[in-house]
């Protein structure tokens, strides 16, 4: 739902294919296991493999945020031979994240750590409060401050899952799956040299979350050796907030 600001330019130059990720919106939700596994980002790297496989595409261009940019990169990573152009918007890799938690870092994403935690504490504590907690967790990461940029029936498919005891367990198994299975994965890659090759186009807000002393582009490109990229004026909700530099901005990089 993130990308229908977007998505009609995009429509009129290429193929879209936008999937709701294992456990997120309208998709499946897979029983989970003691190391998250399922909701790892290599799994939900897989299944998107799999799905563009039964939709006859066995090599194409993907763009992804937030989570979705996780699973992108993480796919560019196990499946470089699927992926002919790589877009991810207002993330750093999930190791650089964790080993950037300092004062500032845990403050600015306090979610991480707190979605993480055991089972049932946030899946408990958000069940009481489902909505507030999105609508105060989105606000505070919008350039605004507000929700004024999100579209009210966007916004409403966004605390759907909020109202569901399941999709927040799913959401849950996702952050903990970041702190634990993911985490090894990166630093195992970025210490062994493993690099995205493809061309990679890095978007970020520039009161978004990846914003930092280092350009966001400054981290990606000791992960990929082809990177380019620009801030937007934004907060983190860049299809949002600023549809319409976004869109250009992807529709030119893939059509390079």
């Amino acid at each position: 739902m993130m990308w229908h600001q977007v998505a009609p330019e995009l429509a009129e130059h290429f193929t879209l294919i936008i999937a709701d990720l294992p456990g997120y919106g309208w998709s499946d939700m897979p029983a989970s296991d003691a190391l998250h596994i399922p909701y790892s980002k290599r799994a939900m790297a897989k299944a998107m493999v799999e799905v563009m496989e039964r939709l006859g595409h066995v090599h194409f261009a993907l763009a992804g945020h937030d989570r979705g940019g996780r699973v992108s990169y993480r796919l560019a990573l196990d499946h470089p031979g699927r992926l002919s152009k790589l877009a991810v918007l207002d993330i750093l890799p999930t190791y650089d994240y964790w080993e950037r938690m300092n004062r500032a870092y845990a403050l600015k994403i306090w979610h991480w750590t707190f979605l993480a935690q055991p089972y049932p504490l946030p899946e408990t504590l958000i069940a009481g409060q489902g909505e507030f907690f999105l609508r105060f967790k989105m606000a505070s990461q919008t350039r605004a401050k507000t929700l004024d940029a999100i579209d009210p029936r966007a916004l409403e498919h966004y605390l759907a899952p909020f109202r569901d005891p399941a999709r927040i367990h799913a959401m849950c198994e996702d952050y903990r799956a970041g702190a634990t299975f993911d985490y090894d994965l990166d630093k195992a890659d970025f210490e062994a040299g493993k690099k995205i090759t493809i061309p990679m186009l890095i978007l970020w807000g520039n009161a978004g979350i990846a914003q930092a002393a280092a350009t966001p582009l400054d981290t990606w490109k000791q992960w990929a050796t082809n990177a380019s990229g620009m801030p937007v004026d934004s907060g983190h909700f860049l299809t949002e907030e600023n549809p319409e530099v976004t869109a250009r901005a992807l529709r030119e990089f893939f059509s390079a």
